[in-house]
Order: C-alpha cells, then structure tokens, then sequence
C-alpha cells in the first residue's frame, strides 16, 4: 500500500546509502567546531545527529515531521541528544544555534521561504546554514525515466494522473542563493554538482524506496485512493526499468545532480 517516512523509518538508517555519501561533503563546508550549538533540520533516523554529537560538546538537537523516524532516532541516542517532532516550517527557536544542517530534507519543505525565516530566526548572529538535496527537477535522470514508465503504462497511468509531486526543486545554483538572500542570509557558497555512483539494479531500488518512494507512493500526494495493485505494479515497472538502465556487467550508473549551500546569518 502507499509509503511515508514513519513507514520507512525502521529501515531508513540501513537504505538511505545516496544520502549520508553526500552528508560528507556538507560537513566539510559547515566545518563545526567544537562549542557549537547545532541543530540536524530533518533529522530522520538520526544518523548524522549522532556524528554531529561526536564532534562538538555544544547542545545537538534534531527535529523531523515525522513521527516515526524521531522515535527511531530517539530510541538510538543518548540522553545528550534532544529530539523533536517538527518541520522547518514550525520552528520556533530564537538566536539559539550556531549552526543548521540540512541533509536531503531541504526538497521536502512545502513552505521554503516560511522555513528558512525560521531557520535565520533560529540562528545567532554569524550563524551558518549549510543544506544538501536534490537539485533541478532532474534530480535523477534514472528515476525520472522509471517515472515516465509508470505514467504511460496501461496498469498505473490512470492513477499516476493523479499525482501531485510534494518537491522543492530549483535549476540553478543563483536560484537557491537569492531565496536564502531573502529570507536574511548572506550565500558564500552555493554549487550544483553532478554525483555519480555505481550500482546494482537491486540496490537502485533500495535507494528509491529510502526517500523518492515516501512521494510517490504517499497517499498524501494522490487525487486517486490508492490501492495494492497499483503500488505492487508502480515498483514493478520501476525495478524492470532499473533492471533495464544496467551495463553487460550489471551495474547502473546512477546520477543525482545535488545543490550543496552555506548561508550565513548577518
């Protein structure tokens, strides 16, 4: 049936490879020291709030909309982690951050001017904001190709019609800049990479399933009552099509074209 984040909450830490692989590089700009007072803005699971623990004696706080992914992370912290069930667009801290990490979330903001005000108002003065999603609305050219199957296909097209897609997406690095200039915030870095990776079709799928699939297959985001016919046939045409994106060694060349910013609160 259809799938959200408290859905793949138990597996999320275990599926979510693309994700954490590019949280590296977010960790390098944001460079925390170790007095911070950090906050994980979707913190899902939690893995990267416990890194963040690791690397600063300040308070760490991570929040998610999600139900299930809180009380997944809360369940695998210590008592030195604050968790809370909460999206950008409700943050109501004031001057009590020095820094913001936004891992893979920042697609997901329905509101992104209303969150990132939020954001500015939850950092002190000098506080830094560094994010890291799925730019252009080709975030993925070989999800977007098992999309495009679905929506032709005789089993799925009549529902997929119905769909609303819930992502945030901009197409150029200047873009996300000047939304961030709005809300306060000076931008010193903002680039839009192209992350490629190697991987099985099985593994293609599993990626999928730990964030795109909470979209697509989300209730929330259908005009139409889904069904279990459907959901099973959307993630066969998807599998077959990854099946189909492999090289004779079996392996798919998966690419993301990922937005990578640090703002600046003045």
């Amino acid at each position: 049936m259809s799938t959200d984040f408290s859905g793949i909450s138990a597996r999320y830490e275990h599926d979510s490879l693309i994700q954490k692989s590019a949280a590296e590089k977010l960790f390098g700009l944001l460079a925390i020291n170790k007095a911070d007072d950090v906050l994980d803005l979707g913190c899902g699971t939690g893995n990267l709030t416990r890194k963040l623990r690791g690397m600063t004696e300040g308070r760490v706080v991570g929040v998610d909309p999600s139900e299930g992914m809180i009380r997944e992370a809360a369940s695998q912290a210590g008592n030195d982690i604050s968790h809370m069930v909460i999206g950008a667009e409700d943050l109501a801290f004031d001057d009590e951050f020095d820094v913001i990490l936004c891992n893979s979330a920042f697609q997901w903001f329905g509101k992104p001017q209303k969150a990132l005000a939020n954001c500015c108002n939850a950092l002190r003065k000098g506080g830094r904001m560094g994010i890291q999603a799925p730019a252009r609305m080709n975030y993925c050219p070989n999800f977007i190709s098992a999309i495009e199957a679905v929506a032709c296909a005789t089993g799925t097209k009549e529902i997929f019609a119905g769909f609303r897609p819930p992502w945030f997406f901009l197409e150029t690095a200047d873009e996300y800049g000047a939304i961030f200039k709005e809300a306060g915030f000076s931008v010193p870095f903002a680039r839009i990479e192209e992350l490629t990776t190697l991987h099985s079709a099985a593994e293609v799928m599993t990626i999928f399933e730990s964030g795109a699939a909470a979209g697509y297959l989300n209730q929330e985001f259908y005009e139409i009552r889904l069904d279990a016919a459907y959901c099973d046939e959307f993630r066969r045409i998807v599998k077959d099509t990854f099946t189909g994106q492999g090289a004779e060694n079996g392996k798919v060349e998966l690419l993301f074209n990922r937005i990578y910013l640090v703002a600046v609160k003045g």
